[in-house]
């Protein structure tokens, strides 16, 4: 045990004070929200209510002492909370997680906000749509877009067998499995359109570029799942070049993008004959590159923050 905790940890150790010492040590380590990461250990290994935090921050950790200084080691080492606890939340749903998907990224909601709203401009979100969703991973963005488009019906594809099933029981646990089935493969080498929706999350991070990403990315997110090539862009262009034939003809495409690539996307997706739009993130970057029909002048080529006004407006 480390050396730090061996005199303070113990089944004796109340809540309040493990999330002090946490919290604490989390800080002094760099994490960038040592409280969060503090309650959300202790909820899952003691199963700590949120409430009980603030109205019973005396009670006991009790006999998961131990499991519990092992997870603050492990995370003091640098490994994400969301991998010591096997789950994390996107779209205020709940997805587990295993070593052969990414932990789902708060910005890569931005995908799911961004077909949301090419939808709202077209057929609407009860229209009987068909949506595929390549490179699934834990399922993520597919399980999202379902949980607001009652009518649809999806697809998700991963390279990863073990992923492709993790994704069915996340669609199974977040009530959407009866619209959904997940297959194994090499992007949409198998599939047969003609789709409302395809969408993507693809690995863009540049082969040259891993070895300067965070250390809870590089040494902890699988690394099939982050490398894109020599210009992190090698999956886009496998799966632009087959949307003539996955997409219907008023149908729209999806993909995240990372920084300086939005540009290099937006020719991609002229080139298969649809019109661009780049939609922000809300740290204001570039983050996804949509392919509207392009008869289609309804959706400008704006930043998600102008949407959101229109949006509000409405």
């Amino acid at each position: 045990m480390d050396p730090r905790f061996r005199d303070t940890f113990g089944p004796e150790l109340s809540i309040g004070k493990a999330v002090e010492i946490m919290t604490a040590s989390f800080a002094q380590a760099g994490c960038s929200t040592p409280g969060l990461d503090a309650r959300l250990l202790l909820a899952d290994i003691a199963g700590v209510e949120r409430i009980e935090f603030i109205v019973a921050p005396e009670r006991p950790v009790g006999a998961d002492w131990q499991r519990l200084t092992e997870a603050t080691e492990r995370r003091l080492a640098g490994e994400p909370v969301a991998r010591l606890i096997g789950s994390w939340e996107f779209w205020s749903l709940p997805f587990a997680l295993d070593a052969s998907t990414l932990v789902p990224r708060p910005e890569t909601e931005t995908v799911v906000e961004a077909v949301l709203a090419a939808i709202d401009r077209s057929s609407g979100r009860d229209a009987s749509l068909r949506i595929l969703d390549l490179g699934t991973g834990c399922g993520a963005i597919l399980v999202a877009l379902l949980s607001e488009l009652p009518n649809a019906f999806g697809i998700g594809v991963d390279r990863e067998l073990g992923a492709a099933r993790l994704a069915q029981a996340n669609a199974e646990r977040n009530r959407v499995a009866k619209r959904a089935a997940f297959i194994a493969g090499d992007w949409a080498t198998a599939i047969v359109g003609n789709f409302d929706v395809v969408v993507s999350n693809p690995p863009y991070v540049a082969t040259g570029a891993i070895a300067t990403l965070d250390p809870e990315v590089r040494c902890h997110d699988p690394p099939l799942a982050l490398d894109g090539g020599p210009d992190g862009l090698c999956a886009h262009r496998s799966i632009i070049a087959d949307l003539p034939r996955l997409l219907a003809r008023e149908g729209t495409a999806a993909f995240e993008v990372g920084a300086g690539q939005a540009e290099a996307v937006v020719v991609l997706v002229e080139g298969a004959n649809l019109r661009p739009a780049i939609w922000r993130d809300l740290a204001g970057r570039d983050r996804v590159v949509l392919g509207l029909p392009s008869a289609r002048q309804d959706t400008p080529n704006k930043p998600c923050d102008e949407m959101r006004r229109e949006k509000d407006l409405a």
